[in-house]
Formats: structure tokens, sequence, C-alpha cells
């Protein structure tokens, strides 16, 4: 296995009040935090000095997330998402999303695991584990 097999690999905070976030985030972690556009719309990317940290993200459109509360939702890394995804269903686990590619970032893929708690599972590219390690 890799170093990185594991490891809690980036979190996302899911939220209807982009600047209440933002304004608190910068506040109380003294992050840097950039706007980006995505195929889904806006996102912020966090960053404590150099290093990305954590995105935040406007779940207001999501209508699959209505009812569900503002929330932090983390990925662990992997070596084979392909891999992981078959021990994800062995185990009693759920695929909720199919694997989609990130370009410049990785495969990525919603699994709920055998309690019903949702996680992201992420192969990163390599570009992505020489930077962070």
């Amino acid at each position: 296995m890799s170093e990185i097999h594991g490891t809690v690999w980036w979190s996302e905070l899911m939220t209807r009040d982009i600047p209440g976030a933002l304004d608190y985030y910068e506040a109380i972690c003294g992050w840097r935090i950039e706007p980006m556009q995505t195929p889904e719309g806006a996102y912020y990317l966090c960053s404590q000095g150099d290093k990305p940290m954590a995105g935040i993200m406007d779940m207001s459109g999501m209508s699959h997330l209505d009812g569900v509360p503002p929330h932090w939702f983390t990925y662990v890394a992997v070596e084979d998402l392909n891999v992981a995804l078959e021990q994800t269903l062995a185990h009693g686990g759920v695929v909720q999303r199919d694997p989609w590619e990130v370009p410049g970032i990785g495969r990525i893929s919603i699994v709920t695991d055998t309690t019903g708690a949702a996680v992201g599972l992420i192969q990163p590219t390599d570009q992505q584990v020489s930077d962070q390690t």
C-alpha cells in the first residue's frame, strides 16, 4: 500500500450560507479563500499559506440535499478506486455515486459504509500525491 492509502485527503463544507462560511473560516482559521468556477457552480478553495486545505460549496441548488443540514464531507485517499469500490460492496457498503474524473485531482466516488455513513473515496493523481507528500 502507498503512503497515502487511508489518509483523509480532502474536506468540503456543504452549506447554504456561503458569505457566512467565508467570513467565519477566514476569521477563525485564517484561511485564504479564493473562488473558482466548476461545472457545478462556484467553489471556494481554502488554503493555509500555499497549501490547499479544504473547499466550500453552496448546496442550495442540490435537490438531492433538500432537508440535509450544512455539513463537512470527508474524502479518503485510496490507492486503487476500483478495488476500494469492490471491497465496499463485499463488506456490505453501497456505491452511491459511480466514479468520475476531476481533471488534475483524481477519480472520486461517493459510498456509504456499513453503518450508512457517506464518505468520498478518491484515487488522487500522481501529481496530487507528490504535491501532498
